[in-house]
């Protein structure tokens, strides 16, 4: 049997966080769709070209910023409504 030991002298009391930004958000549990975790994806907030095909720029559903994710393209094919607003919504800046 293995034991895990941790010295006690290297803890601090935890402290309620004293700003905002310290706050951690809740992320929501993924979708289970044919037993593998689903996410959602809110956004696509920019793209760009590799090697081996294009990237997008994902903010998930529920989740802050900070787990915003470049995904390539194949990655992303349950998200085709949410990467054509964003050409449609690319094009209208560009005109």
């Amino acid at each position: 049997m293995i034991h895990n030991v941790f010295n006690k002298d290297l803890l601090t009391q935890y402290r309620e966080p004293q700003f905002k930004e310290q706050h951690m958000e809740m992320a929501p549990p993924p979708d289970i769709i044919n037993e593998e975790e689903e996410y959602e994806v809110e956004e696509v907030q920019n793209y760009r070209k590799q090697r081996y095909g294009m990237q997008f720029l994902v903010h998930w559903k529920g989740y802050g910023n900070k787990y915003d994710q470049w995904i390539v393209e194949m990655g992303l094919l349950h998200a085709t409504e949410v990467i054509e607003d964003y050409w449609t919504k690319l094009l209208s800046w560009s005109l």
